[in-house]
């Protein structure tokens, strides 16, 4: 595609002495991969430009799969992301790096991604209910698709004192069993409408995300969840009132989906 589009930095890695080979995310075309040539030389005009979290207007060249970068310019500042809202946001875009279809069009998501990352920039909280909606947003444009609101076996409304148990390509059937699969009404609530008011919906939430983005991830750990966890052992470790985002987000499990929540 020759034309400007709309982009942001998923992911760079060094190429050759001078250039980047970079995972763009555009407005029109999803994920792309592109090689910046010359990008790190002293010279280049894109030297500091290609960061994550900074809106771009770029435009490429090539029928390959790896295009060329012709141009690449800021539409403003990047969003200023510091602690645990950088370590939230390191952990969206590799997200996206790693369920996203190369070259498809996801000009909604887009806009929750942006969305995303601009509440992450003004927080002061928690950053866990913009993950687990964003999480939500990224599942239902995968074509993931589950009733929160019914119960698969009766087509009942689900009544927020009853437990469901969630079965893959089912939805959720009224249950006795207490497990991780299982779900109260109100949680289920809580998923439909991507509100949390509470701890417990925002536990619930990320156990369902957890669940449901496991087969798009695999079996290869999330790097930006183990960067996260070195983040908090370099905290330090003096007696203090932990902030309302570090208590959210151990509690909660943040950044990532996979693993124990209990361990974060």
């Amino acid at each position: 595609m020759e034309g400007w589009q709309r982009a942001f930095v998923l992911h760079a890695l060094p190429y050759s002495e001078t250039s980047l080979l970079l995972d763009f995310f555009t407005e029109h075309q999803g994920r792309v991969r592109v090689l910046a040539k010359g990008a790190r030389s002293r010279r280049s005009a894109l030297k500091g430009v290609l960061q994550p979290f900074t809106p771009l207007l770029a435009r490429w060249s090539g029928l390959g799969e790896v295009k060329t970068l012709r141009s690449a310019e800021p539409v403003s500042l990047g969003l200023p992301l510091s602690g645990l809202m950088l370590y939230s946001g390191l952990y969206i875009n590799e997200l996206l790096s790693r369920v996203l279809a190369h070259e498809t069009d996801y000009s909604t998501l887009f806009y929750d991604y942006l969305h995303c990352l601009q509440w992450l920039a003004g927080a002061t909280g928690s950053p866990e209910p913009a993950l687990r909606r964003f999480e939500l947003a990224l599942l239902s444009h995968l074509g993931y698709g589950v009733d929160f609101l019914h119960c698969a076996g009766s087509g009942e409304p689900v009544d927020d004192a009853m437990t469901y148990r969630y079965r893959e390509e089912k939805g959720f059937s009224a249950s006795v069993v207490l497990d991780n699969y299982s779900f109260t009404g109100r949680e289920l609530r809580a998923l439909a409408e991507r509100e949390f008011p509470d701890l417990d919906t925002l536990r619930a939430a990320k156990r369902f995300t957890r669940m449901a983005l496991k087969p798009y991830l695999g079996g290869k750990p999330l790097k930006s969840r183990e960067l996260f966890r070195q983040f908090l052992d370099r905290r330090p470790r003096a007696p203090r009132q932990a902030s309302a985002g570090e208590a959210g987000a151990r509690e909660a499990g943040a950044p990532g989906p996979d693993g124990d929540e209990a361990k974060q």
